[in-house]
């Protein structure tokens, strides 16, 4: 058979593990936003506590946090790059069906764990970064071999061209492991201790976390998600990207400029002030890939704006980059020292927090599951109306959340620095508190609209999946006009 016609061939994908990983990020969608309603709700009733350690807020709280990055998030993440990777190379995950299983399997064993442990009360105590170092040790095994699925497919691939995707999904993928490498540094205090104690200390160790943490954000959430953006948009739309040379200029400038932003947490603290002025440096100049990725994404659906009208994923996915373009101004502003004066350890920065997770990478990834789940299973969704529905009531429900966390975290911030006349403190810190539980309780009630809205959406894809199959299996073998001929 000739060279050509063996590259005219249809490929087989191995959609059996991608269509695992979206039936668990939905699971874990729900999980994350119930245990967040929760929560919040202990924010502003204390006695739900219970008594109980295990329902204390500082255990379920990095249950929550991770439930909605690496669970929720995660499993999207590793789901629709296995199902980007093999459609823009044309072919089929490398290593085989039981590598790719175990990728599966592997990391929803470490979610399960890393919960279990939060809630008996074992963490490293580093944001984003709990679990102790026997978990970090498996999720490590679990990573290197999602590293060697999609670089071996990238190698093996049929198109000679390497699509933007699968750079941003590339870079997540590997500044992800450094990170959680050089983070989790630790001495055990023996072989069968779950206990265990950083290899780093003081302010070192505080720069160390902060570039893991800002840079899991900027990775992990930011990355990771920008390559779903390029893939599913223009699919989605039927048009090519606006720009494939701003995508790359985007792409670069993004991962070089992201990596030296982490000091901006730590403004006002014992790091040397040189730091603190770079990580604000890098930050405001991060407005710049940030706004150029955001203009790309909607720039793509020039021609195709009224398809916002009938394709509810797709008006998820073009709302969720509005929301990256408000994050990425949003954040170097407060990387200001003298904005962080007044922002630091409020809950405007939990609004900021949530402007993105919410805004930016649930709504990308919900327009991505509403695209997946119809196209993996064939089937045709089972209601646009029900997808609206979830729109609006999430959107409104976002809204709840961020303008409530503004204005108790201003409100904060002017208490916490206001003086009488006499040189004293005005309010005491339980004043602020109690004058801030009305936006604590508003904070909530947006919590709760925004996970009926996901409670929605499970039962649309669930109807979806089940419903009597009308569309014949079809092959999604090409580029599909996703790169701008020319550029």
């Amino acid at each position: 058979m000739s060279d050509h016609a063996l590259a005219e061939r249809p490929v087989i994908y191995n959609d059996d593990v991608v269509k695992k990983f979206v039936i668990a990020s939905i699971f874990w969608a729900i999980v994350a936003f119930l245990v967040g309603v929760y929560i919040a709700s202990e924010l502003s009733w204390p006695a739900l506590n219970l008594g109980l350690p295990f329902t204390n807020f500082g255990r379920l709280r990095p249950v929550h946090t991770s439930a909605a990055i690496f669970a929720f998030g995660g499993s999207a993440l590793l789901g629709t790059s296995f199902y980007v990777v093999q459609r823009t190379c044309r072919a089929r995950l490398w290593g085989g069906e039981a590598l790719a299983n175990f990728v599966f399997w592997g990391y929803q064993f470490f979610i399960v764990m890393a919960a279990l442990s939060y809630v008996m009360g074992f963490s490293q105590s580093r944001e984003y970064a709990e679990p102790e170092w026997h978990l970090d040790i498996w999720l490590t095994i679990v990573w290197v071999c999602y590293l060697l699925i999609f670089m071996g497919t990238l190698m093996k691939r049929q198109e000679p061209h390497i699509y933007v995707a699968n750079w941003f999904y590339l870079a997540f993928i590997v500044t992800i492991a450094m990170l959680h490498i050089v983070n989790n540094l630790a001495l055990p205090i023996s072989m069968y201790s779950a206990k265990s104690y950083s290899y780093f200390s003081g302010v070192q160790d505080a720069l160390v976390q902060w570039w893991y943490g800002h840079n899991a954000v900027g990775f992990f959430l930011t990355a990771g998600f920008l390559g779903m953006m390029y893939y599913f948009i223009p699919k989605a739309a039927g048009r090519p990207v606006y720009s494939y040379r701003l995508s790359i200029v985007h792409f670069w400038t993004l991962i070089f400029m992201y990596i030296w932003a982490g000091p901006h947490h730590l403004h006002w603290t014992s790091l040397p002030d040189w730091t603190q002025t770079l990580g604000m440096a890098f930050s405001i100049m991060l407005w710049m890939p940030s706004w150029g990725g955001m203009i790309n994404g909607l720039m793509t659906l020039s021609g195709a704006w009224d398809k916002l009208r009938t394709d509810p994923g797709l008006r998820f996915s073009v709302t969720a980059v509005g929301f990256y373009g408000m994050s990425t101004f949003e954040g170097p502003v407060m990387s200001v020292r003298e904005v962080n004066a007044l922002s630091h350890y409020t809950d405007w920065t939990i609004g900021h927090v949530h402007s993105g997770a919410l805004g930016w990478v649930a709504f990308i990834t919900f327009g991505a599951l509403y695209y997946l789940v119809p196209a993996l299973w064939h089937k045709e969704l089972y209601s646009k109306r029900l997808a609206s529905w979830h729109y609006w009531i999430a959107t409104l429900g976002i809204v709840f959340y961020i303008v409530s966390m503004w204005v108790a975290g201003i409100m904060e911030g002017l208490m916490w620095r206001a003086y009488d006349k006499f040189g004293f403190l005005q309010y005491s810190f339980v004043e602020s508190v109690v004058a801030v539980h009305p936006f604590m309780v508003l904070r909530m009630i947006g919590g709760v609209m925004f996970l009926i809205g996901g409670l929605i959406m499970a039962y649309n894809l669930r109807r979806t999946v089940t419903s009597p199959t009308i569309e014949a299996p079809t092959l999604d073998t090409s580029m599909g006009g996703l790169a701008v001929a020319g550029e």
